[in-house]
Formats: structure tokens, sequence, C-alpha cells
């Protein structure tokens, strides 16, 4: 049974063309991820949620890590200093993409206290072809995303790995974790006061009871 619900997981995250439009395929992985979310969590599969039982403090800042935003823009998390932050790796093509649209909602519901911001990767399954232009328009089309989007990047561990999930999977930088995105839309939340307190695997919904517990926010 276990060795099935991997496979579904596979075929889900397999590529297909990217644009702005949904897909048949997408419309129909879009259908499929509550199910998706159901049987993995009964399972156990997917499932891991890390937290930072001694709030450990970072050696090196993640407020310093530069990114580039979809459009081309310089930024970082300094940004965001003050609020709780989200950093979650994201594919328009994969069996868990459904949670875009559960984050755009958990950042309607709660944005004068979290932020998130989603890192396009195509590390896995190559699941994310599509241009920086492409996955933009996609995720406004199809899922009303709001919130920011970076360039597509690397997020598995290597020399391609981007300096920002370096430091979300070295203990030696971040004080304690050494997980890196087990699959799309691995997350993690770092505090007020750029710490990192957990990593949630992909089967973890950002609407879920530990999830929310992690952020300390109660939403309607």
């Amino acid at each position: 049974m276990v060795t099935g619900v991997v496979v579904i997981t596979a075929w889900a995250c397999t590529a297909s063309k990217i644009q702005g439009n949904m897909s048949t395929r997408q419309s129909i992985l879009k259908s499929f991820y509550p199910a998706l979310t159901g049987i993995t969590r009964f399972l156990g599969i997917n499932n891991r949620v890390l937290l930072s039982g001694e709030n450990a403090s970072p050696a090196e800042s993640v407020y310093d890590i530069p990114f580039e935003t979809i459009s081309g823009e310089q930024s970082s998390l300094a940004a965001y200093k003050g609020k709780k932050i989200i950093v979650v790796n994201t594919a328009s093509d994969c069996g868990y993409t459904g949670q875009y649209e559960e984050l755009q909602q958990l950042f309607s519901k709660a944005k004068a206290e979290i932020m998130v911001v989603g890192f396009p990767a195509n590390d896995f399954k190559e699941q994310e072809k599509g241009s920086n232009a492409q996955i933009a328009a996609f995720c406004k089309k199809n899922y009303g995303v709001e919130f920011p989007i970076a360039q597509k990047t690397s997020v598995v561990k290597g020399k391609e790995q981007h300096p920002l999930f370096v430091w979300l999977s070295d203990p030696q930088k971040n004080g304690w974790n050494k997980e890196a995105p087990a699959w799309n839309f691995s997350k993690y939340i770092i505090n007020e006061e750029g710490k990192l307190i957990g990593y949630f695997d992909p089967g973890v919904s950002p609407l879920g009871k530990e999830f929310l517990k992690a952020l300390n926010i109660t939403i309607p």
C-alpha cells in the first residue's frame, strides 16, 4: 500500500508544460490534492514535523542572505523582520501544488503577523520546467498568489543549492536543523527574531493544527 502511494505521488509530480492557464493534468492534480494529503497523513508519509525545542540561536543571520524575486528585483528576508516567515519550495506541476491555495489563504488571513515566501525549484522529478514569467502567471491566475515568489532556483543540497536553503539545512548556520526539502512544498518557519523554529514535510498542511500551533496564530 505504501509503495502504491509513493508511486501515485511520483506520478502526481511528473512534469508537464507549465503556462498561465492550468493544463488538464494540473486540474486533475489540483482535484487530487485533498485525497493525496489524506492518504499520506493516514499512512504517516511526508508528514514529519521537526521543531527547535531549545529555540536555538543561529550562528549566521538569515536576514543577510539575498535573493531575487521572480520579477528580478533584489530582496532579502530582512524586509520582513518582526514577522514569522514561512519559506517554502514550490512547484507548478505536483500533487502538492494545491498548497498554493492554502498558503494564500493563510497569508490573507494573517498577513499582519506572517509572511510567506515561495521558492520555485525544478529539483524533484522536473516538475517546475516553466520560466519565471510562466510560473508567476500560473500562480496568479490559478491560485491568486499575492505573497512574494522568488526566482526559480535549486533547494536540495549540492553546489547549486540556494544560499537561503544552505542556511535552512545546515545546523552550523541555523543552530539545529539539517533537513533540506524532502519534496515540493517542504516548509520552514522562521520567528520574529530570525530564528528557525520548525521544519515541516510536504504532507503537513499550512492550515493544519500542527502548523498553526508552531506559528502561534488562530485563523477563522
